[in-house]
């Protein structure tokens, strides 16, 4: 075979090759994410066993802290519904009571039982009261 027509096969095997596992990278990007759901989603179709990140705030009062777990309820950021979380992990500085945060969770009979390490604390921007006064 020609060296040039050789060279030419490579080519474009290199490339397909190239552009098969580009491909394949986006597809599994986009299909291992997953939508965060909110409370009230949850409790109107969660399935057991089946993993949902939840996103709300931490209802006032709610955090009860036993070694590394931690019990609280998450509610949604509008409104009372709420559903109880129960999580072992570590949690960052900022989790208190009223911040907003996303967990990986199952439920388990009437709880949500979240993913070891998946807990992640929202901060609330030390913009956003300026951006109100700004407004008015």
């Amino acid at each position: 075979m020609d060296p040039a027509r050789k060279r030419r096969v490579r080519l474009v095997v290199a490339l397909s090759t190239a552009v098969i596992l580009a491909v394949a990278l986006v597809y599994t990007s986009f299909s291992a994410s997953s939508e965060a759901r909110s409370p009230s989603q949850l409790l109107a179709g969660a399935q057991t066993g089946k993993s949902y990140q939840l996103t709300g705030k931490v209802v006032n009062g709610s955090i009860e802290k036993s070694g590394t777990t931690y019990r609280f309820r998450v509610r949604d950021r509008s409104g009372t519904t709420s559903v109880p979380i129960v999580y072992t992990g570590s949690v960052a500085d900022t989790f208190r009571d009223g911040r907003e945060v996303i967990v990986t969770v199952k439920r388990q009979g009437d709880a949500f039982v979240g993913e070891k390490d998946s807990l992640v604390t929202k901060c609330p921007s030390k913009f956003q009261e300026q951006s109100k006064t700004q407004k008015t």
